[in-house]
């Protein structure tokens, strides 16, 4: 039974599970989105919420408390200026754990951790190679068509010179 148990502990000293809980929480803001294991994700996002819900009112005692937990102060910076202000209407639930499926080694199951509001930038990076590919080709072909009059410029050229020098002769 999981009665009056409070938190998840992993299976680490109390040292260890809360270091590797500040990392993940400071990878999670920095990249804002994260994979890792399930049990992981779901002890990371409590912490997670917490510090977002600070985030939504900039106060220094807020940016106080949540620098005792993010110690890189980019992130925190990050956190309180971007994160916290995407999140002001939001209620609450701002991760989302996305099942990947199983580890190779030892079949723990993985997640991705992310923001709710995280966008891939895979559409733009479509239309970027979509782009720079018919740009390309279309410059390829008005270059091998410019090689090729020139070819049969010069190939007149050649054909007419030597017909002219002879009759020079």
């Amino acid at each position: 039974m999981n009665h009056k148990n409070g938190f998840n502990p992993l299976s680490r000293t109390t040292a260890h599970r809360r270091a590797m809980s500040r990392n993940m929480v400071t990878s999670l803001f920095r990249y804002e989105r994260i994979t890792t294991t399930k049990a992981k994700a779901l002890a990371v996002r409590k912490a997670a919420e917490k510090l977002i819900t600070r985030s939504k009112v900039d106060s220094v005692h807020n940016r106080r408390q949540a620098a005792r937990f993010i110690q890189d102060d980019i992130v925190l910076a990050k956190l309180f200026n971007e994160i916290g202000p995407r999140m002001k209407d939001r209620a609450g639930g701002y991760t989302r754990v996305l099942k990947l499926g199983f580890r190779q080694g030892d079949a723990a199951d993985m997640v991705i951790l992310e923001l709710v509001d995280y966008k891939l930038d895979v559409e733009n990076k479509k239309e970027k190679k979509d782009s720079k590919p018919a740009k390309k080709t279309a410059e390829k072909a008005e270059t091998k068509a410019a090689e090729k009059g020139k070819k049969k410029a010069s190939a007149k050229k050649a054909d007419t010179e030597p017909a002219s020098s002879k009759s020079d002769e």
